[in-house]
Formats: C-alpha cells, structure tokens, sequence
C-alpha cells in the first residue's frame, strides 16, 4: 500500500514539477504562481522516494513520522521563502549570516535533512535491515538466476563426429 501511494505522489509531484518548468514557456515569461508547484512539487518527490526505498511489507513503519515531518518542513521551508517579501538589501539584517530568505533555505531546507534523516534511520535501522531469512532468499534468488543464466548462454551440445572408416587398401599401390 505505501509503495502504491509513494508511485502515485511521485507522479503527481513529477507532474507538479513539470508545470512549473512549462509555466517559464509561457507567453511574457513565467507567471508568479509558477514557482509555487515547483516548491510543492520537489518536496513531495523526495517524501515519494524516500518512501519507496524504505517500504518493507508494504508500510515504512517508524519512519513514517520522519518522512511526513520531513515533507511538511521542506514545503515550509520553500513555501515562507517564496512568501517573504523580498528585502534582500544593504543593511537588512542577516541571520547567521545571510538574508532571511537565503537562511530559510540553507538552514532550514540544507540542512535540516542531513540532520534528522539519518537519526531517524539510525533509530529505525534493526527494523528495517534485512532479517538472516531475507538475505537467504536473496542469496537463492541470485543462484537461481545465475544457473538460468549459464543455461540459456550454454552454446548447444556439438553431436560427435563420425570416425571415417580406413579406406580398403587399393591393389597394387605401395604403403
């Protein structure tokens, strides 16, 4: 089921993404709303992919919460640097260093992952590795290729050769 819903959003956020590069196209160039499924759509991709590579069983478990916190905080992190008013000038106050916006997204947006993520799969990593059992079926699996392999590739058994009988001795010719 989560493999289904992941397949589906990533669809949706693809087909999010790709109206936000068709919106540039249009006439007197792209529209104000134009970004706007481009920060919705890029953080729901990642959610989707996330989701796809952990599934097991068709559920993500405990990583459910990390992956949804992690989707809202990007959308939130695009959606308030699009929605503040730009006032990227001299004298605007820097936090951290940088104007509000740019610190939204390098802070809020960069590293905000590189954080929790891997906490989140460091909690989670004795559910979600691969059990003795599974890696055996992986292991089996992988003969079994293998062996059908080899066997289709086989080139076909050459019939043996028939011995030619010596030919009878001619009269009158010399050994």
């Amino acid at each position: 089921m989560a493999k289904r819903l992941a397949l589906a959003g990533l669809a949706l956020a693809a087909l999010a993404i790709a109206l936000a590069y068709a919106s540039a196209f249009l006439p007197g160039g792209a529209p104000k709303w134009g970004a706007w499924p481009m920060a919705l759509g890029i953080p729901a991709a990642l959610v989707a992919i996330m989701v796809l590579g952990a599934a097991r069983d068709g559920h993500v478990g405990k990583l459910a919460f990390p992956f949804a916190f992690s989707g809202l905080v990007l959308a939130g992190g695009f959606a308030l640097a699009l929605a503040l008013p730009a006032t990227e000038a001299a004298g605007a106050p820097l936090y951290l260093g940088l104007p509000l916006r740019a610190a939204v997204i390098l802070y809020g947006i960069g590293l905000f992952p590189i954080v929790v993520l891997p906490i989140a799969y460091a909690l989670t990593f004795s559910e979600q590795t691969l059990t003795a059992g599974d890696v055996e079926r992986v292991r089996l699996a992988g003969e079994e290729w293998a062996r059908a392999r080899a066997a289709a590739s086989a080139p076909p058994p050459v019939p043996p050769r028939p011995v030619p009988e010596p030919a009878a001795a001619v009269p009158g010719a010399s050994a």
